[in-house]
């Protein structure tokens, strides 16, 4: 059965709760399709970010993510040196990880190479879908896949273009949260506003 928000009783995909915070997420973010490129790639950072970890510990910390991180600006991003990782490293205010903050470092980087090759970044990553977001109608929480093919082209060129972190999983809920996918069940609210 779906979880309602008690002050609303508005039907929600199940995986949301009653967290204000996941709710606010859901039913004003997540599967709403998204162009622009600095948002895509906060997206794709948070989503590396989350590997290992729920995702509702990197919603608790985004704010502290743009902080830390130059609002995603790519550009800045990619001419980090080491004190700069090393601020970072000492930053309770993120996930301390080693590994994903070098990888954010570099994922600016072919990023920025990207936007250079295609114009945009937007016009790259949506190619992976036709340009227009897949519209899936799954009953339950069960039935949504981990990956799909497309997350797995996704996942595969994003590497060989020198991405970390993106593996199909993690490709394919960044793809949910900018709406490449409709991902909300058939019976949540959200499902039919943003068909």
């Amino acid at each position: 059965m779906d979880e309602k928000r008690p002050t609303d009783m508005k039907r929600r995909c199940e995986w949301c709760g009653d967290d204000p915070l996941y709710v606010a997420y859901h039913d004003d973010e997540w599967g709403v399709p998204v162009h622009d490129d600095r948002k895509l790639f906060e997206m794709l950072i948070l989503e590396g970010a989350q590997a290992g970890l729920s995702w509702s510990t990197i919603l608790k910390k985004r704010e502290n993510y743009r902080k830390a991180f130059d609002h995603f600006d790519a550009k800045k991003i990619a001419k980090y040196d080491k004190a700069k990782v090393a601020k970072l490293l000492a930053d309770p205010g993120i996930v301390r990880n080693r590994l994903k903050i070098a990888a954010t470092i570099q994922n600016a980087r072919a990023f920025l190479e990207v936007q250079k090759d295609f114009g945009s970044f937007d016009r790259y990553i949506w190619q992976f879908v036709d340009g227009k977001p897949q519209k899936n109608k799954w009953k339950s929480l069960k039935e949504i896949p981990p990956k799909t093919a497309e997350s797995d082209a996704m996942s595969k060129d994003l590497k060989k273009r020198g991405f970390s972190f993106v593996g199909s999983t993690i490709c394919y809920a960044f793809m949910q949260a900018v709406g490449m996918v409709n991902d909300h069940v058939v019976t949540c609210f959200r499902y039919r506003k943003i068909q």
